[in-house]
Order: structure tokens, then C-alpha cells, then sequence
């Protein structure tokens, strides 16, 4: 019989650096290429599964950095 994970042990495929706790580029180049590598590893990833969840995540961290930016730009990007 198998024992269930601790709670703070990390699930298969999980990185153990959470994606909120990983520092973002501060430049606009690096965050859109950040943005499409992101793409590509959750389009090579299985549906429904947590690292796809993740990669999800951390893209919308990265797209709301583009955001960010674009509207500090004198004029604004948008």
C-alpha cells in the first residue's frame, strides 16, 4: 500500500521555486521573449496537468510586467 505525500513535499513535475517567487526581467524585450518560451513549454505540456497550471500562472505574471511597463511608457503602448 502507498502512503500519501506530506503536504509539503513537491508533486511529480512541480519545480520546487514557485513561479510568484521567481524575479521577472524589468525590460519589455526580455519579458516578450520570456513570454514565448513560456508558450512554447505549455503547448509541449499534457492538459489538465499542474506544471501546465504553473506555466499558466507564470504567464500571466509576465503578461501583467508587459502591462505594467507599456503603461509607464511616455506615451503608453496600448
Amino acid at each position: 500500500m502507498t502512503t500519501p505525500k506530506a503536504a509539503n513535499e513537491p508533486k511529480h513535475g512541480a519545480h520546487p521555486e514557485k513561479a510568484a517567487e521567481r524575479p521577472l526581467p524589468n525590460d519589455r524585450t526580455s519579458l516578450l521573449e520570456l513570454h514565448q518560451e513560456l508558450r512554447h513549454r505549455r503547448d509541449a505540456l499534457p492538459l489538465l496537468s499542474e506544471e501546465r497550471a504553473e506555466t499558466v500562472i507564470e504567464i500571466a505574471r509576465v503578461e501583467v510586467q508587459v502591462a505594467r511597463i507599456e503603461r509607464a511608457m511616455d506615451p503608453p503602448l496600448g
